[in-house]
């Protein structure tokens, strides 16, 4: 029996439910504006799947959370608009005042 299919499976249903609360965590804390942060792990970790092959599961969890990243940056722009709209509270002691 080959399991690889539901580690795989396993992997992106944790990754992806770990990567909700880290976007909503960094808006809250560090803003909309720590994009970047979520471009630099996705391109590091999308190069680890591609150029370090240790097996066919750790590169595909190393790519899972390469496009989770990459995926993040978008929600976290979505993130914002959440706040603005009241649906998730704001910062009160955030140094990075929210726009208008």
């Amino acid at each position: 029996m080959d399991f690889t299919p539901i580690i795989i499976g396993l992997a992106s249903f944790v990754i992806i439910g770990l990567f909700h609360p880290l976007v909503i965590w960094t808006e809250y804390y560090l803003s909309h504006k720590a994009w970047p942060l979520f471009l630099i792990l996705g391109i590091i970790f999308c190069a680890i799947s591609i150029f370090c092959y240790v097996n066919m599961i750790l590169n595909t969890i190393f790519a899972l959370i390469g496009f989770s990243s990459l995926w993040s940056i978008g929600e976290l722009k979505h993130q914002k608009r959440r706040v603005e709209k009241g649906w998730f509270p704001k910062n009160p002691n955030r140094k990075i005042p929210y726009e208008k």
